[in-house]
């Protein structure tokens, strides 16, 4: 019981290790995570109360986080990760069935966005080309979509290009239509273990997007800085300082690092994988000290016997291959239980998996091979101690 309950863990933590390396693997649709420093910056009305002044603020913190040696900077609704509640909408196709007023349609996630996020948050461009401020400033009526999104309505990225797209919530009556200019990868926006939900990218400032709203410019976004000094106190001071040049009262919120935001997404299949490898560790020495205090006990129980076999010219190798595939043979019973058992906690831990079947043959033998060793060479310390009894000091002693 001490071997199954040893091979359960064992294949537990196996298949963690390999959900691990598997979300390792995952592209977040961002690049060198510790060189990005995010900030969240909110402009309140009371701090300036037009909307169309909003977008020129957060225009001048970027030129100004721009302005510090080697920097890149940028802002969007949220980084990838980072946990934030998301934007939704149905979006309709110029040209094709329109899902205003309908109740049930597809509904796209989108992101106000600034130029410059692509480059500076290393999101690779598909097909296209980025947002630029003359863009916003000139009022073109623009958009970006994730490749997912292009893929799915249109069937490349390619032909993407100069489709036209609006929110369905907008007035079908003098509704503008943006063209789509540019299709950037898939981002996990949900987190690393979830697929990438389809995406559109607005720019950061737009007139009549809706026919309830003149003017759709957020307040609060996120800033992300690439600079070699992310995570250092010096790079925060000088974006404190950035902001207040641009205006003393707005303060820096949820300072943090993109590596920081992606620590925290592994942060759950990390633990587990800590507690179960820990819980193995105990589980294995455990199964080791059972199985040579089992066949320890049983030679001291023999002694005399042994002590007989090897007097009338038994081989001393072959008892001590007597007592290993003794040893081998509990070993053997306890992992095919162990076995079984594993099979039925791995389907209940299945939500916890990522990139690997509850049933992964290649971890299954492996941990067995792995017992199946370790049991052999418990049960051969013992045996080569019986080897060596001495038949005249044995059976003198009996």
């Amino acid at each position: 019981m001490q071997v199954a309950l040893a091979l359960v863990l064992l294949v537990s933590s196996g298949l963690m290790i390999r959900t691990f390396q598997a979300l390792r693997d995952v592209d977040p649709g961002f690049a060198n995570a510790g060189e990005l420093q995010t900030v969240r910056v909110a402009i309140p009305a009371a701090v300036e109360p037009d909307p169309a002044r909003v977008i020129r603020m957060q225009n001048d913190i970027v030129d100004a986080f721009e302005a510090m040696p080697g920097s890149s900077a940028a802002f969007l609704t949220a980084m990838p990760l980072e946990g934030r509640d998301a934007d939704w909408d149905v979006i309709d196709v110029q040209g094709a069935q329109s899902f205003l007023g309908a109740d049930e349609a597809p509904i796209r996630r989108f992101h106000y966005t600034s130029p410059g996020m692509l480059r500076t948050t290393g999101t690779r461009l598909v097909a296209g080309r980025d947002i630029e401020w003359t863009d916003i400033y000139q009022d073109r009526p623009v958009a970006m979509v994730s490749e997912n999104l292009a893929l799915e309505l249109w069937g490349s990225p390619d032909a993407a290009l100069g489709k036209r797209i609006a929110p369905a919530r907008a007035s079908a009556d003098g509704r503008i239509w943006r063209e789509v200019i540019g299709v950037v990868q898939n981002v996990r926006d949900n987190g690393l273990s979830e697929p990438a939900p389809t995406i559109v990218y607005w720019p950061a400032f737009m007139r009549g997007f809706y026919a309830f709203e003149n003017v759709t410019a957020r307040r609060s976004m996120t800033f992300v800085v690439r600079s070699e000094l992310a995570g250092t106190q010096a790079l925060i001071a000088q974006m404190q300082q950035a902001v207040w040049s641009v205006n003393r009262d707005l303060p820096l919120a949820s300072v943090r690092t993109m590596q920081e935001i992606y620590d925290e997404s592994l942060a759950r299949p990390s633990f587990t994988l800590v507690m179960l490898a820990a819980a193995a560790s105990v589980a294995l020495v455990l199964g080791i000290v059972g199985l040579y205090g089992v066949l320890a006990y049983v030679i001291a129980q023999r002694r005399r016997e042994i002590a007989i076999r090897l007097a009338l010219g038994a081989q001393r190798r072959a008892v001590t291959q007597r007592f290993v595939r003794y040893g081998l043979v509990l070993a053997c019973v306890g992992i095919a239980v162990g076995l079984a058992a594993a099979v039925g906690v791995a389907r209940l831990m299945e939500s916890l998996l990522f990139g690997v079947r509850p049933v992964d043959a290649s971890t299954y033998a492996a941990v067995a091979v792995l017992l199946t060793v370790v049991a052999a060479l418990a049960s051969w310390l013992p045996a080569r101690r019986a080897s060596a009894v001495d038949p005249a000091e044995a059976l003198a002693a009996e």
